[in-house]
């Protein structure tokens, strides 16, 4: 695109993606990871994330969430965090441990 990045191939684990409503929705059963939609990455600087709405999600290189402590205060598997649409609030998926991941370890 002009502005901004297209983001592919990542998987969500304790969630899936439903394209009909374009949001996060529960996992089905049996269904561990499933592959998330195309992101479409617009940077704005100094953005205040909306209140509701949506799930900041967390982007990990590998399944295994845990790595070496880097000098930011995050693990070194950390990529970057962004905002899911989801019709329920934050804390909901947060339990649920929800989380991008950009290779399944198999």
């Amino acid at each position: 695109p002009k502005v901004g990045c297209y983001i592919h191939g990542l998987f969500l684990e304790g969630a899936r993606w439903d394209a009909a409503a374009g949001q996060l929705a529960e996992s089905r059963p049996k269904e561990l990871y499933t592959e998330m939609a195309v992101i479409w990455l617009v940077p704005v600087p100094n953005r205040k994330p909306p209140e509701s709405g949506s799930y900041l999600c967390p982007i990990y290189k590998t399944l295994t969430r845990a790595g070496t402590l880097s000098t930011t205060g995050h693990s070194t598997n950390y990529v970057i965090a962004v905002e899911i649409p989801t019709d329920k609030p934050e804390k909901h998926w947060i339990k649920r441990g929800t989380a991008l991941i950009c290779a399944l370890d198999f």
